[in-house]
């Protein structure tokens, strides 16, 4: 009910305004198919494998995300970094990076922090993914490092992984974040911000909530923020980020976006 033209009714496409940046793709079926592992479920990772290095996008794309849902090999991991992470494809490179931080180990957290410098983005957000899920405070430097990513995907995985980490701590992180361009990273901000128990953290959504300059979805978030309770709200953000968003603003798991 947050989402922007909710309760609408257009007379079609060209009569929608997206304000946010939304794309319709034109996939053919099999490549929607593409995160489907089912037909390589049972295979072994060979085969997975085989159609990592020799099969056309979608078979690629299959494979990295099913050698991610085996059993970890070296081989797996080989495969994943010299041929995944090398694809040209950039949803082969983003479910590699994720197939990655799902088998863990050092070397695929030493892939996910060179994928931070991905010329995708969302590639660059799951790599982000991937090291809060192998060990965020291992990895704690590379994912502060992309707070100074410039996309917006990128910057709030970042943030949501640090506020994991370090929780109250990052209140001027969350301040500054709340002032961003992207009106994604404000929500968000200000979400993170029902954490911190502190009145600079209360009178910046207090303005924020009464900011009519704002978009609905970021003055609804910051009063929503206003009621929660800190410690409990601390305390829900105790897993992997993988698992956070089906009650929070973000990604849609359904098109495989790194979903904070």
């Amino acid at each position: 009910e947050e989402s922007p033209g909710f309760g609408e009714e257009p007379d079609g496409l060209e009569d929608i305004e997206v304000s946010r940046d939304v794309t319709i793709g034109d996939a053919s079926p099999r490549e929607l198919q593409a995160t489907d592992t089912a037909p390589l479920r049972g295979a072994d990772a060979a085969e997975a494998i085989t159609d990592l290095v020799d099969g056309d996008p979608v078979e690629r794309r299959r494979a990295a995300l099913a050698l991610g849902e085996g059993r970890r090999s070296e081989a797996a991991v080989d495969a994943l970094i010299g041929h995944g992470l090398a694809d040209e494809d950039d949803d082969v490179r983003q479910f590699a990076v994720e197939s990655l931080g799902e088998l863990g180990g050092e070397r695929a957290g030493e892939a996910a922090i060179a994928a931070c410098d991905d010329p995708d983005p969302w590639v660059r957000a799951e790599a982000v993914v991937a090291l809060d899920r192998l060990d965020r405070r291992t990895y704690a430097e590379p994912i502060e490092a992309a707070l100074d990513d410039g996309h917006h995907a990128v910057v709030r995985n970042a943030m949501v992984s640090l506020f994991k980490l370090r929780g109250e701590q990052l209140l001027p992180v969350l301040l500054e974040l709340s002032h961003a361009d992207s009106e994604r990273l404000r929500e968000w901000a200000v979400h993170l911000l029902a954490g911190v128990d502190a009145e600079r953290a209360a009178a910046r959504l207090d303005a924020v909530a009464n900011d009519e300059t704002q978009p609905k979805v970021v003055r609804s978030t910051a009063a929503r923020a206003l009621d929660a309770d800190a410690g409990k709200f601390r305390r829900q953000f105790s897993g992997g980020t993988e698992n956070d968003s089906a009650d929070l603003p973000g990604e849609s798991t359904l098109n495989r976006r790194p979903d904070l």
